[in-house]
């Protein structure tokens, strides 16, 4: 059940940030970004399952890392993309893994969506968990909330679920640069006045 300050339903809210964490594994791509892959063995993989909400079958195996390596581009285009895109890669995502949508009550977690069996690969559920994500978005008119960090020499990926749309940067460090570097900015420019 969604929450009180929820943006998005509960379920929709893990999806997009474990699929901002995921995107976030990739090395960076901006100018001066030289963030490592942090998703090339399969202790990385297992150490990122183990820290989501994720049920069913995990195999382990290379092929299951490399079947999520190549999901990280596909999800970043969510953030790149306009609606219409958003809207075509959903629809392709959903089709591709043949999304069957069923409420389903496990765990504690309430009334949730599941649109493929526990036993589908894990790639393919993360797929479509992400999908149907973006379909609460869109319908929400919350493409906005999905930014790139504002941070100097930063592509990371970020899910703005603040009540008032405000987050500029990720979690690694970047609103602390910045806000340093414009302290020094304005020390500076006082010292020389």
């Amino acid at each position: 059940m969604s929450g009180v300050n929820s943006v998005f339903t509960h379920d929709a809210e893990e999806a997009l940030v474990w699929g901002a964490q995921l995107v976030n594994t990739m090395p960076g791509s901006a100018p001066g970004d030289s963030s490592p892959d942090t998703l090339t063995r399969l202790e990385d993989l297992v150490a990122f399952f183990e820290g989501q909400p994720w049920t069913g079958r995990f195999d382990r195996d290379h092929a299951e890392l490399e079947a999520v390596r190549a999901l990280r581009p596909r999800l970043r285009r969510f953030w790149e993309a306009d609606e219409a895109e958003v809207v075509a890669r959903v629809n392709a995502m959903l089709r591709e893994a043949g999304a069957v949508p069923q409420l389903v009550d496990h765990d504690d977690l309430g009334w949730h969506v599941h649109a493929t069996p526990l036993d589908a690969p894990l790639a393919e559920r993360m797929a479509v968990e992400f999908a149907f994500a973006m379909v609460d978005v869109v319908r929400a008119d919350g493409l906005d909330r999905l930014r790139i960090c504002e941070g100097e020499d930063c592509d990371d990926v970020i899910v703005d679920l603040s009540r008032n749309r405000s987050r500029r940067y990720c979690d690694g460090g970047c609103a602390a640069r910045a806000h340093t570097a414009a302290y020094r900015a304005r020390r500076a420019q006082l010292e020389d006045a």
